[in-house]
């Protein structure tokens, strides 16, 4: 916990919702996440109970920060979430089907303003403010988890279109024809393979079609994710790293597509796949610069953002509920 504070200091939540689990946090002013919890998404298949179980742990939050009165509003990452309209709509890796008034519901149940945005958004407003992207007016920030999110920041402001939806590079065809997405029913979008979830795939397909040795051989199927497949190329397994390979292939050649659309000084990659850390840099680096023009070649740094995992969502969630205050 920050250092003691007024007990005026007015304070936000942050709330980001991914698609295993959702992580939230009360947060001061100048960026001191003060009190954190997480709880699972998944195991909540109906959008009021996760409402329901997200305000009983938020509150116990609450409590400790000083009560509901310092509390200036909440701002909401969500998969598919809707700056405009508040709403979370058709999100693939959400268990919530269809067009959901997420922030309504969430403002009704804490009785405070809430602002929603896409999560990846959120993760930038966290990075430009608070991380690797500060002073930085043109970047693109890449959530590698359950799926592939991206916020993009041009002249120092998020892009959100005129829908809301701007900057699903997760959901861009990458592979034409390639593996199937089971969400959005799309063939070879870069989050079937720069995923968790694709990097899973990526290695069942491997241990299928290949007798490269591995100790994940030894692993059953229904037992495999990234973690484990993680863990193994850090140790030197053939196999795991060539899933590495062949996924910073895959998202390099994604990236190169990036830059040369809005030229950033930087992207900026967050979440559980750059664990890997060089095992997916350097390919994904490779692959960028092999597919840029020559004009936009070593421009473009890649970075891994420095904060604290779930620190960038929460926070840059925060930062909306300072705006909106």
């Amino acid at each position: 916990m920050a250092a003691s504070q007024s007990v005026l200091d007015p304070l936000a939540i942050g709330i980001d919702i991914g698609g295993t689990g959702t992580k939230f946090g009360i947060v001061d002013h100048v960026g001191n996440v003060l009190f954190s919890g997480d709880m699972s998404t998944k195991k909540n298949p109906q959008v009021e109970a996760f409402i329901d179980n997200l305000y009983t742990n938020v509150k116990v939050l609450i409590d400790k920060a000083g009560g509901i009165g310092r509390i200036k509003g909440i701002g909401v990452g969500a998969p598919n979430g809707n700056f405009y309209t508040g709403t979370v709509e058709y999100a693939p890796n959400l268990p919530w089907k269809g067009v959901i008034p997420l922030a309504k519901m969430i403002e009704d149940k804490f009785k405070l303003r809430v602002t929603l945005t896409n999560d990846a958004n959120a993760a930038a407003e966290g990075e430009m403010i608070y991380g690797a992207a500060q002073g930085m007016k043109d970047f693109i920030m890449i959530t590698l988890g359950t799926g592939v999110g991206s916020g993009i920041v041009a002249n120092g402001k998020l892009i959100y279109g005129h829908d809301g939806f701007a900057g699903e590079l997760g959901h861009t065809i990458v592979l034409p024809d390639g593996r199937l997405h089971a969400g959005t029913g799309k063939k070879g979008s870069l989050e079937s393979y720069a995923s968790a979830t694709g990097v899973r795939l990526t290695t069942l397909e491997m241990l299928k079609n290949t007798t490269t040795p591995s100790s994940l051989r030894k692993v059953p199927p229904d037992q495999i994710d990234s973690k484990k497949v993680s863990e193994a190329a850090i140790a030197g397994d053939e196999l795991a790293k060539e899933v590495y390979t062949f996924t910073g292939r895959i998202l390099g050649i994604a990236l190169a597509n990036a830059v040369m659309f809005s030229s950033p000084e930087a992207i900026i990659l967050f979440g559980g796949l750059t664990k890997a850390g060089e095992l997916i840099l350097k390919p994904t680096r490779e692959n960028m610069e092999a597919n840029l023009i020559q004009i936009f070649q070593n421009k473009v740094k890649i970075l891994v953002s420095h904060l604290k995992e779930s620190d960038a969502a929460i926070l840059g969630a925060s930062a909306l509920a300072w705006e909106t205050a």
